[in-house]
C-alpha cells in the first residue's frame, strides 16, 4: 500500500474510538482495544493524544464536527427561516435509519461520565450550539420568544432521539416534526 494511501495513525485511532465508544460507551471501552482496533502500537496513543481522556475529547469533537455538519446542511436546503428550522428535524429522519444508530454520543457519554470532566464540557459546548441554532432559526422565523421556544424544540429534538433509540422508533421524525411544527406556528407571529 503506498504511503500516500496509507491512513494515519490518528485516524486510525479516531476512527476505533468512534466505532467502540459509540457502540460500547467511552468507559466501558479500554484504551488497550482501541488501540489493538486501530492497529497501532500503544505508544502511537499517547504520543498522538497523551490520554485515553484526550481520545475520549477528540471522539466527542468529532461527533459534534458531524452533527454541526449534518445540521447545518439540512439548514441549507430550505429557503426560509421556518423551513430552515423545521429541517432540522427532517434530517433526525435519516440519522435514525442508519442500522448503526445507538442514540446520541454525548447523552451515552455523559450518563457514564463524572461531573465537571472533559464529557460534560463536550456536551455543553454542543448543547449550547445546537439551542443557539435553534433561537437564531425562531428568531428569524419570527417567533416572539426565540429563547423559550429554542428550549422547547430542544426538548422535542432530544425526545426524539431517545424515542428512536430506546423504542426503536424510526417514525420518531415525524413526529417530532410535527410537534415541532405546532410549536413553531403558535409561537410565531403572521408575517
Amino acid at each position: 500500500m503506498a504511503s500516500s494511501t496509507k491512513t494515519s495513525a490518528r485516524e486510525r485511532l479516531l476512527t476505533a474510538a468512534d466505532e467502540l465508544f459509540y457502540a460500547e460507551g467511552v468507559h466501558t471501552v479500554g484504551i488497550d482495544r482501541v488501540i489493538e482496533r486501530a492497529g497501532v502500537a500503544k505508544a502511537s496513543l499517547y504520543n498522538t493524544f497523551g490520554s485515553k481522556e484526550e481520545l475520549v475529547r477528540a471522539y466527542l469533537a468529532s461527533r459534534r464536527a458531524s452533527a454541526v455538519g449534518r445540521v447545518s446542511r439540512a439548514i441549507e436546503q430550505h429557503d426560509t427561516p421556518r423551513e430552515r428550522l423545521l429541517g432540522i428535524f427532517e434530517a433526525q429522519g435519516e440519522l435514525f435509519a442508519k442500522p448503526d444508530f445507538r442514540g446520541c454520543a454525548f447523552v451515552a457519554a455523559s450518563a457514564e461520565s463524572p461531573r465537571g470532566g472533559v464529557v460534560e464540557q463536550a456536551t455543553d459546548d454542543y448543547r449550547i450550539w445546537l439551542r443557539e441554532t435553534f433561537a437564531e432559526l425562531a428568531a428569524q422565523a419570527g417567533a416572539d420568544d426565540p429563547e423559550t421556544l429554542a428550549h422547547q424544540l430542544h426538548l422535542i429534538y432530544d425526545g426524539a432521539i431517545l424515542s428512536a433509540r430506546m423504542d426503536h422508533d424510526t417514525a420518531a421524525s415525524g413526529a417530532s416534526l410535527a410537534a415541532a411544527t405546532v410549536l413553531l406556528d403558535a409561537a410565531t407571529r403572521p408575517t
